[in-house]
């Protein structure tokens, strides 16, 4: 697979040198959240920092932070399915796991057992904020209780690619 910063990679056995912070911001910056079925473009790297101010409005760790930030990344190597379909395909389910895995470990991010469940529930939080405002028929569904104030406007791509990275930096550099 070729990506944004010139390299070839193998994604099925991808390695700690294969991941790169610009790949993974220039990529998730371009997907789009809801498989496209929103109303407007809202990339899967703002929903990504969304999902870190959120944790770190909480107060969690720089590692937690770190990985609500990074919790997507994977997507940059293999896109992503939609919940009720991969659900279907274990097989996707294990290479995602494990390109998620190599990407935290490029980037050090080490979370204990109670740690690892964090993202996961940003997630879950900014999703549920996002459906309410983007998903067409979902206006009326109840409001989730953040303690950040998601930026859930529409973003020029490289605005957001430029911010994820920027964020990213300042987060690890004193990982």
């Amino acid at each position: 697979m070729n990506v944004y910063s010139g390299h070839k990679i193998d994604p099925l056995h991808i390695k700690e040198d294969d991941i790169h912070l610009e790949d993974i911001a220039h990529a998730l910056s371009l997907i789009c959240r809801g498989n496209g079925h929103i109303k407007y473009f809202y990339s899967v790297a703002q929903h990504s920092l969304n999902c870190a101010k959120e944790a770190q409005s909480r107060g969690y760790s720089k590692g937690v932070v770190l990985s609500c930030l990074f919790h997507d990344a994977s997507e940059a190597y293999m896109s992503d399915l939609i919940t009720p379909i991969k659900k279907h395909m274990k097989e996707y389910q294990t290479i995602e796991d494990h390109l998620l895995e190599t990407i935290f470990h490029a980037f050090h991010i080490q979370l204990n057992d109670d740690e690892k469940s964090i993202w996961k529930e940003m997630d879950h939080l900014l999703l549920e904020a996002e459906l309410k405002e983007m998903m067409p028929l979902e206006e009326n569904r109840p409001s989730v209780l953040l303690m950040s104030v998601p930026d859930l406007k529409e973003h020029y791509y490289r605005d957001i690619e430029e911010e994820f990275k920027s964020y990213a930096l300042q987060l690890l550099e004193d990982l």
